[in-house]
């Protein structure tokens, strides 16, 4: 609002709407003559002291017909941009975020109704009831209620991608709460903006309608009926038609340009945050999970989350496969491998969140013994309470319209079922929590306001809300100097022993498994290779790939000589070889390797490999 009130255009759009509408609301006391009132003494006479806009051809007042008339335009627009508003931004809204039957239902109702000739079906209300113009505005915001619903629908396919959207889901957030929380008030000036150009058609639509004696019935006045009137006398009293025409087509001018103003104040805000936006990204979260096919499993015994055999596609293309592991309350897990090996499309697929349309294919996700992918409902009541996600990028993560303490209070009103006070005070607690010492400071600020380390922290404050179980962080130091990599790495540390909450942990550093985790799961290509605890993993990796991540490590690099490395590149899904899928990279690879599907071997005791050479590797140890 104060973006449109500094441009002078805005400015005088509102002045007259508002005018207007006091005005015609006030009638009764702005004009001494009523609609009807007749001067037969002084019959299309010009502006005196006793008729300020003078009068028409049965002696009426001008201006108690204009304001008088605009009444029933003012209520015409409110009918017809109530139902266009609701039909447009509820649909809308449903189709582009719940997609499926939804979607297709909403968007072929709404090329139908494109298809219909608008001014002609009104025509025809008309003709069926005739001189109710309810009836007709009601139609009218029908009909053109489908341009609404293809512009929020769009908006919204996209809007919902973004990270934040994903945080509320998975803090638990229900879908009416996420759309009008979230989704909503980011196309809040789009929607004024089109209510703004319906309404001037509306205006338009009623004055065409008066003007062809379809709405109000003389000798009740109406803008329409007046410009009508105006147009039989024009030779002999050519004044009346300022009085009949002027309002309406100020009124229809100051609605589309208030529809300019408030669009341009909408992108200069947008292009205000993009540009003040801190460019540390920082990132938080996401997770995923190691795997194993189920009967490979070290122990039967149900975590506090089973995956058994999960499978995953997007597109088509399978990117996960057969993935299965536990995670016990209060155990950390760390999941390794290089970008592309498929740990966040397993964290994702836990969460019912798998990007790019993909889908569960095939296995398990049992938390506290409830499959979450045969149960939409527990898996809706699961996510922030039970399972929390800190999103890879808070920066994008957190909501840019909002301030810190309105999305923290969001979420711990959500699951806390507390008031606003209490809200407040739980959000204060929450930002201390994670080692902020100005929380009171912090919760007004903006996400561009904060700095990576910073969105970091209130990413990990947010997954807090709901009191979770387990923790799910994807690559929670990356980007971050040392110092804050450190303070992060200790806040995680603190809360999962003052918690008692397990964490799954996706990572690039080894030195962050080594410090935080009690078991490191090792994927490559969909699968998992390697599973053990941290201290076996590190002393006798078991598969080559293991190894080779290990002395990858730049810390172990000698100087004057290049750094070890891995040959070649993690395989595409579409290129995922019949046998041991990393065995284009490995020295170690035969024929034995290619010919067939490698599955888990368990050569020891709670130590998963997926090699043909395990027991070589056991008695050898893996080449350097």
């Amino acid at each position: 609002m104060r973006r449109v009130l500094r441009r002078p255009v805005g400015v005088l759009a509102l002045a007259w709407l508002v005018l207007m509408t006091v005005a015609t609301l006030a009638a009764p006391l702005i004009t001494t003559h009523g609609p009807l009132d007749q001067d037969l003494g002084h019959v299309l006479a010009g502006p005196t002291s006793d008729h300020l806009l003078g009068t028409d051809n049965l002696g009426r007042d001008l201006l108690s017909r204009v304001l008088y008339g605009g009444r029933s335009t003012l209520l015409a627009v409110g009918e017809a941009l109530l139902v266009f508003l609701l039909i447009g931004v509820t649909l809308g809204l449903a189709s582009g975020f719940l997609g499926g039957w939804v979607d297709w239902l909403t968007v072929r109702t709404a090329d139908l109704l494109f298809a219909l000739p608008g001014i002609i079906i009104v025509l025809v209300v008309l003709s069926v009831f005739p001189g109710n113009l309810h009836a007709a505005m009601i139609t009218f915001g029908v009909l053109g209620s489908p341009g609404l619903i293809r512009i929020l629908r769009s908006q919204t396919l996209s809007i919902r991608e973004e990270l934040y959207v994903a945080a509320a889901k998975v803090a638990g957030l229900k879908h009416h709460q996420i759309l009008r929380r979230h989704i909503l008030p980011r196309m809040t000036s789009m929607v004024i903006v089109q209510a703004a150009l319906f309404a001037a058609i509306v205006v338009t639509i009623q004055a065409g309608l008066g003007f062809l004696g379809l709405g109000a019935q003389p000798p009740h006045p109406s803008w329409g009926g007046l410009v009508a009137d105006a147009s039989q006398v024009l030779d002999r009293a050519p004044w009346m038609l300022i009085p009949s025409g002027v309002p309406l087509v100020l009124t229809v001018m100051a609605l589309a340009l208030l529809g300019d103003a408030v669009r341009d104040a909408a992108v200069e805000g947008w292009a205000v945050t993009k540009t003040a936006a801190v460019p540390t990204a920082a990132h938080a979260v996401a997770v995923d999970a190691p795997a194993t096919t189920e009967e490979e499993l070290p122990s039967e015994e149900a975590g506090l989350l089973s995956i058994r055999n999960l499978s995953v596609e997007i597109g088509g293309i399978p990117v996960v496969q057969d993935v299965s592991f536990q995670i016990a309350a209060g155990e950390a897990l760390g999941v390794v491998g290089e970008s592309g090996c498929g740990k966040s499309v397993t964290a994702l697929g836990i969460l019912g969140l798998v990007p790019g349309g993909g889908r569960i294919t095939h296995g398990q996700v049992l938390f506290d013994g409830v499959d979450l992918v045969r149960s939409p409902t527990a898996l809706a009541k699961v996510r922030g309470a039970g399972i929390a996600y800190v999103s890879q990028e808070p920066m994008v993560a957190l909501d840019p319209t909002f301030m810190v303490g309105h999305q923290l209070a969001e979420a711990v009103r959500r699951h806390q079922r507390c008031d606003r006070r209490a809200a407040r005070r739980h959000v204060t607690e929450l930002l201390d929590l994670v080692n902020f010492p100005d929380s009171a400071a912090v919760v007004r600020r903006y996400p561009h306001q904060l700095s990576g380390g910073m969105a970091q922290r209130v990413a990990i404050a947010l997954a807090l809300a709901g009191r979770p179980k387990l923790l799910i962080a994807d690559e929670p130091t990356t980007a971050l100097d040392v110092t804050v990599q450190a303070e992060i790495l200790t806040l995680l540390r603190t809360l999962q022993a003052e918690t008692g909450m397990a964490v799954l942990i996706v990572t690039h550093d080894w030195g962050v498994v080594a410090d935080l985790c009690h078991r490191a799961v090792v994927m490559y290509a969909g699968q998992v290779v390697e599973q053990a605890d941290v201290e076996e993993t590190f002393t006798r990796p078991l598969h080559p790939y293991t190894a080779g991540l290990l002395a990858a490590n730049p810390h172990l690099a000698r100087e004057g000589e290049p750094l070890p490395t891995i040959p070649g590149t993690v395989p595409t899904p579409r290129d995922w070889p019949i046998g041991c899928r990393f065995a284009a990279r490995c020295a170690l690879s035969d024929d034995a390797c290619t010919t067939q599907p490698v599955p888990l071997a368990e050569p020891l005791r709670g130590r998963l490999t997926r090699c043909v050479h395990s027991q070589r590797l056991l008695v050898e140890g893996t080449p350097a």
